[in-house]
C-alpha cells in the first residue's frame, strides 16, 4: 500500500457484511471480521497471513504483537500475530463475546458478552478479576488513556466508571442524564472527558471529576453504624456493631487506634466541640467518655436500663445528653461523670436527642409521636410538641435555634417554634414514612427523605412549597446531609449508592458506589455519611460490611477571562468596555462579585472555593492605566484580552502583572 498511487488503491471483496476492520498500532497489518471469521492481512502486499473462525470480535494489543478475539463459543482468546498460534483461552462467559479491548498498558483485557456482562481479565495471572453485571445490559465499553478506569454504557441510560488500577475493581462514578440506552462511550485523549452516544438521539460530554475512593477502614468486621470527622485532628472515628470504635487518619487512611470496652453494638459516637474527647453509646446500656489522644476510657456513665440510642455533647462541651429505650434522656456532667438530670415523660423508646445551637435547650423524640423540649440547667420540660400521629425518626434545630424540624412515620415533616411550642408548618408530599430531616447552613429550607420511597424532597420554609423532589436511587435511602456550604446535598442509600445533588436546580451532579457494600438490615443508620471538608469536596462513607471510605471531588482550577476594549489618545489609556466571561470553578461569593462586574457564563458544577478573594477588575484596569508603556499602545482602538488561572491571590497578582506587561 505504501507504493500505491492515487486512484489505484486495491480493495478486498467479501461475500458477506464486514463487521469491523482494525489496524495494528505499527501499521504493518490489519484484521478484518466478517461472517464470524477473522482474517489478518499484511499492509505491504495485502496477503492473508492468518484466519481464525468462529470469532465475533477483535482488537490488537498496544504493541501489536497480540490480537484478542471474542468467540461465538463464549471464550476469549489471545493470538500471536507472528505465529498465528492461540496463546491463551479465557473461559467464563456464558454467551458469545461481542466486544473485546486491551487496556493501554496491555495488562488487562475487557470482554463484553451477548448477555450484557463485562469481564476483566488479568493477562499475567490469566484470572478473571471482575465480573460486572446486574446494573443494566451493557452495550459499550472503553478504557481511559491511562488504563486506570473503564467506562461502561448500558440500557439503564447510565455511564459508569469502574476503577481498574487499584485492584479493588469498584464502580467509582455514575453519569446520569441520558433517557435511552447508551450505545457508545469514548474517552478524550487526556482522559478528563467522556463522550457518550445514546438511543435518545443525543451525544453527551461528561467531566470526569471524581477520584476513586480511598479505603480507610477494613478493621470493622460487621456494619458501620456511625461516622464522625474531626477537622482539627484530620481524624475519622467510626463505630460498629462489632462493639468497637476505630480512629483513622483522614488524610492517609492509617489506623490510629481501636477504642474497646463496649460489650455490645455501638450505635452512636460524637466528638466534643474541642475535639479532644469522644462519647459513645450502645446496646450495652452504657455511655462511655474517651480521651482521643491516648485512647483511654475516662468514664463509664451508667444509669440507663436499656439500649442507648443517641449521644451528643453540649455546645460548650461540658455536658453530654443520652437517650435510651428506657424512655428517658439523661444529662451528664463531663467533669464529674455524674448524672445531672433524668428527663422523664416519654412513654416509648427515645430515638434521638440533640442540643440547640445556643446549648440552653435539649430536644428529644420518641417512637410514638412526641417531641419534647427541655431546659438544660433545670431539667424542666418546656414544651411537649404534639401533632404527629406516628413515631418520630429524626429532629433538627435550625441554625438560628428558633425552630426545630421533625420527621415522622406519619409521612409528614413539621416545623415548630421552640419559644412558644407551636407547629408553624406541615410539609405533606411523601408517600412513605419520613426518616430524615436536615437544615442547610443558611437555614432557608429543609430537606427530608423517605427511606422506602427512595426520594429526597427540598422544602422552602417561607412558602412551604416543595422546591425539588430528588429521584433516582434504586435502593432505600439511609442518610442525607447538606454540604458545609449548603450548595450540595448528599443522599446515601442501601447497597452503598451515594448521590450528590445541586440544591439550586435539583440536578444530580454525581453518583458513586461504595463497592461491595452490604445492605442495611432494618436499620437506617447502617450506611453513615459525613462531609469532611469546608470546601464541599470530600466526604466519608460507611457500609453494612464494616468498610469505611473517603471520597474526594477533584478541584477544577478556577478561571475566568477579562475582555476589555480600550483606546489610547496622546498616551492616555481609556477603557471603553469590559466584561468577564468563561467563569469556572469559583465559589458563590466570587461568582456573584464577577457577575456584578458583567460576568457571563456559569460553572456547570461549583466545586471548590477560591483560595482567596478574586482580584477586583478595577485593579486590572488601574494597572493598565498606570503602565509606563501606555503611550506606546497602537492602534488607537483595539481589543485586549487578559486571561489567567486562579491558584492564589499572589499567583493571580503575578499572572496579571505578567499579562499586562506583555500586552503593553
Amino acid at each position: 500500500m505504501r507504493d500505491a498511487q492515487f486512484g489505484e488503491l486495491p480493495f478486498l471483496k467479501y461475500d458477506n457484511a464486514v463487521e469491523t476492520c482494525v489496524y495494528s498500532p505499527d501499521g504493518t497489518s490489519f484484521a478484518v471480521l466478517s461472517d464470524n471469521t477473522i482474517n489478518v492481512y499484511s499492509t505491504s502486499n495485502w496477503e492473508k497471513t492468518w484466519t481464525w473462525s468462529e470469532q465475533s470480535s477483535v482488537a490488537y494489543s498496544p504493541n501489536g504483537d497480540r490480537i484478542v478475539s471474542g468467540s461465538e463459543d463464549s471464550t476469549v482468546r489471545i493470538w500471536d500475530v507472528a505465529t498465528g498460534e492461540c496463546r491463551c483461552i479465557f473461559i467464563g462467559h456464558t454467551s458469545a463475546v461481542y466486544e473485546v479491548a486491551y487496556s493501554p498498558q496491555g495488562t488487562v483485557v475487557a470482554s463484553r458478552s451477548g448477555n450484557g456482562i463485562v469481564r476483566l481479565w488479568d493477562l499475567e495471572s490469566g484470572e478473571c478479576r471482575s465480573n460486572i453485571s446486574g446494573r443494566g445490559y451493557i452495550y459499550a465499553m472503553a478504557f481511559s488513556p491511562k488504563g486506570d478506569v473503564i467506562a461502561l454504557g448500558s440500557d439503564d441510560c447510565r455511564v459508569r466508571l469502574w476503577d481498574v488500577a487499584s485492584g479493588e475493581w469498584q464502580c467509582r462514578q455514575t453519569m446520569l442524564g441520558h433517557t435511552g440506552s447508551v450505545n457508545k462511550v469514548l474517552f478524550s485523549p487526556k482522559g478528563d472527558y467522556i463522550a457518550s452516544a445514546s438511543d435518545d438521539s443525543t451525544v453527551r460530554l461528561w467531566n470526569v471529576g471524581l477520584r476513586s475512593s480511598r479505603k480507610i477502614s477494613n478493621h470493622h468486621s460487621v456494619a458501620v453504624t456511625n461516622l464522625k470527622y474531626s477537622p482539627k485532628r484530620n481524624q475519622v472515628a467510626s463505630c460498629s456493631k462489632d462493639s468497637t470504635i476505630q480512629l483513622w487518619d483522614a488524610l492517609t487512611g492509617a489506623h490510629n487506634r481501636a477504642l474497646t470496652g463496649h460489650s455490645e453494638h455501638v450505635y452512636q459516637i460524637s466528638y466534643s466541640p474541642q475535639e479532644d474527647r469522644l462519647v459513645s453509646g450502645g446496646f450495652d446500656r452504657t455511655v462511655r467518655l474517651w480521651d482521643v489522644e491516648s485512647g483511654t476510657c475516662l468514664r463509664i456513665l451508667t444509669g440507663h436500663t436499656s439500649c442507648v440510642n443517641d449521644v451528643e455533647f453540649s455546645t460548650q462541651g461540658d455536658q453530654i445528653a443520652s437517650s435510651s429505650d428506657d424512655h428517658t434522656v439523661r444529662l451528664w456532667n463531663v467533669n464529674t461523670g455524674k448524672c445531672q438530670h433524668v428527663l422523664s415523660g416519654h412513654t416509648a423508646s427515645v430515638w434521638v436527642v440533640t442540643y440547640s445551637p445556643q446549648g440552653d435547650q435539649v430536644a428529644s423524640a420518641d417512637r410514638h409521636e412526641t417531641l419534647m423540649l427541655w431546659d438544660v440547667k433545670t431539667g424542666e420540660r418546656q414544651h411537649s410538641l404534639i401533632g404527629h400521629s406516628k413515631g418520630i425518626y429524626s429532629i433538627a434545630y435550625s441554625p438560628s435555634g428558633n425552630q426545630i424540624a421533625s420527621a415522622s412515620e406519619d409521612m409528614t415533616v413539621r416545623l415548630w417554634d421552640v419559644k412558644i411550642g407551636i407547629c408553624t408548618h406541615i410539609f405533606i408530599g411523601h408517600q412513605q414514612g419520613v426518616t430524615r430531616v436536615v437544615y442547610p447552613p443558611q437555614g432557608h429550607q429543609v430537606a427530608s427523605t423517605s427511606r422506602n420511597e427512595k426520594t429526597v424532597r427540598l422544602w422552602d420554609i417561607k412558602s412551604g412549597e416543595c422546591r425539588h423532589t430528588l429521584v433516582g436511587h434504586e435502593k432505600e435511602i439511609d442518610t442525607i446531609a447538606y454540604s458545609p456550604r449548603g450548595k450540595v446535598i448528599a443522599s446515601w442509600s442501601d447497597y452503598g449508592e451515594a448521590r450528590l445533588w445541586d440544591v439550586a436546580t435539583g440536578e444530580c451532579l454525581w453518583s458513586l458506589n461504595h463497592d461491595g457494600s452490604t445492605p442495611s438490615t432494618n436499620n437506617y443508620l447502617s450506611h453513615p455519611f459525613q462531609w469532611m471538608s469546608l470546601d464541599d469536596d470530600s466526604f466519608i462513607t460507611g457500609d453494612g460490611g464494616g468498610s469505611v471510605k473517603r471520597w474526594d471531588v477533584l478541584s477544577e482550577r478556577g478561571q475566568y477571562r477579562v475582555h476589555m476594549r480600550w483606546r489610547s489618545t496622546n498616551g492616555q489609556l481609556t477603557v471603553e468596555d469590559a466584561c468577564v466571561q468563561d467563569v469556572q470553578g469559583l465559589n458563590e461569593l466570587n461568582r456573584r462579585l464577577l457577575k456584578q462586574r458583567g460576568a457571563t457564563g456559569e460553572p456547570s458544577v461549583p466545586l471548590r472555593e477560591a483560595s482567596k478573594k478574586v482580584m477586583d477588575m478595577a485593579s486590572v484596569v488601574s494597572k493598565l492605566k498606570s503602565s509606563s508603556n501606555a503611550e506606546a499602545l497602537n492602534p488607537p482602538s483595539t481589543s485586549l484580552e487578559i486571561s489567567f488561572m486562579r491558584h492564589s491571590e499572589q499567583q493571580i497578582q503575578q499572572a496579571t502583572d505578567a499579562e499586562t506587561t506583555s500586552e503593553n
